[in-house]
């Protein structure tokens, strides 16, 4: 029998040996980096970062998705529409271009006529009512099929619009003719346009500038955001009647989220929906109160019109701008009335 030098035995175990270790080291390594890796989202919405949407919603809504998921989720936050204008963040998100985006659905119009059938006058009294409108009329599936190209993580509203002047009082419909006014959707430019105003579509973060610049006379917006994007500064007029509502959006690219492993979609699935609804609709409505006690406050010019469908100078004009909506929307196949329906049935269901 052949006898191997004992040099080359020990050769032979220590290659053996610390080849198994390397293989093990480089599955355990690579195991360990798996699970620590992290996934950036990005997002972007129009929000300023020191209003309280950002502050109070959008931040701890972040902190919250990174905590969850043990640090392997992080959103990157883009206020201000850094990072995609406001007119396009719902497509930049589908497209890929952004990861989450969030943008009131007027901001492009016709994009989603089914929704804003939700802003119609006579719906909602509050940012609250509002988003819990839009989010049982999504999950109920009335108006779920234009979103199929995104990952919707919750729907919220604004409190009902006004109308807010720079050089004149708006008591009636006769007052505003002629006048040029900024309006956020198709639904509030057909009923501004029923009063025989000129209504011209902005996003929110160009009304300062228009108005300082007489691009427009006055503008249609929630009393929150007249603080949020100090637009205060330059109106003093305001006709606090609630004839519209504004709708916006949550919502994540699709790819994404289906990248996503099923543990880290369940932190996103668990921070959805409608208790983020509720959340941004009470701090809305917080402000609301607050922007309107402060304009008073500063001397500012405010008269009520509490219940317009029901005011012999206004009802006419507002009914006549909701048909015309809904007859529009019609007009494209889809079935406004049977929306409209359905929109009252939610509006009750989650009236406060």
């Amino acid at each position: 029998m052949k006898l191997i030098p004992s040099f080359l035995i020990a050769a032979s175990a220590a290659v053996s040996l610390f080849g198994c270790s390397n293989q093990a080291n480089t599955t355990d390594n690579s195991d360990i980096t798996a699970a620590q890796e992290t996934t950036t989202l990005r997002f972007s919405y129009y929000w300023p970062a020191t209003s309280n949407m950002s502050k109070e919603v959008f931040e701890p809504w972040a902190e919250k998705i990174a905590k969850e998921s043990n640090g392997r989720l992080k959103v990157e936050l883009y206020p201000s529409a850094l990072l995609s204008k406001p007119d396009v963040t719902y497509d930049a998100t589908a497209k890929g271009t952004v990861d989450i985006g969030s943008q009131a659905h007027g901001f492009t119009n016709g994009r989603f006529p089914l929704t804003q059938i939700a802003e119609l006058p006579g719906l909602s009294s509050s940012a609250t009512q509002m988003g819990c409108m839009l989010q049982k009329l999504y999950e109920e599936g009335a108006i779920a099929s234009e979103y199929e190209d995104s990952h919707v993580l919750f729907m919220y509203g604004a409190g009902p619009g006004s109308l807010h002047a720079t050089n004149e009082l708006i008591r009636t419909p006769e007052d505003i003719r002629g006048m040029r006014i900024r309006h956020p959707s198709a639904v509030a430019g057909n009923l501004i346009e029923s009063m025989g105003a000129s209504p011209v579509g902005l996003p929110v973060n160009d009304v300062y500038t228009s108005l300082q610049r007489g691009v427009i006379d006055g503008l249609s917006l929630p009393w929150g955001a007249i603080d949020t994007f100090k637009i205060g500064e330059i109106v003093k007029y305001h006709t606090n009647i609630p004839f519209y509502s504004s709708a916006a959006l949550v919502t994540m690219n699709k790819s994404s989220y289906d990248k996503l492993p099923d543990d880290l979609k369940q932190v996103i699935d668990s921070n959805s929906g409608m208790a983020l609804t509720k959340k941004a609709g009470g701090i809305l409505d917080k402000e609301d109160k607050e922007a309107l006690q402060n304009a008073k406050n500063l001397g500012h010019e405010v008269i009520e019109v509490p219940d317009p469908l029901n005011d012999p100078a206004w009802s006419g004009p507002l009914k006549k701008g909701t048909q015309k909506y809904l007859s529009d929307v019609n007009a494209l196949g889809l079935d406004a009335n049977g929306v409209y329906e359905k929109a009252k049935v939610a509006s009750a269901a989650c009236k406060n």
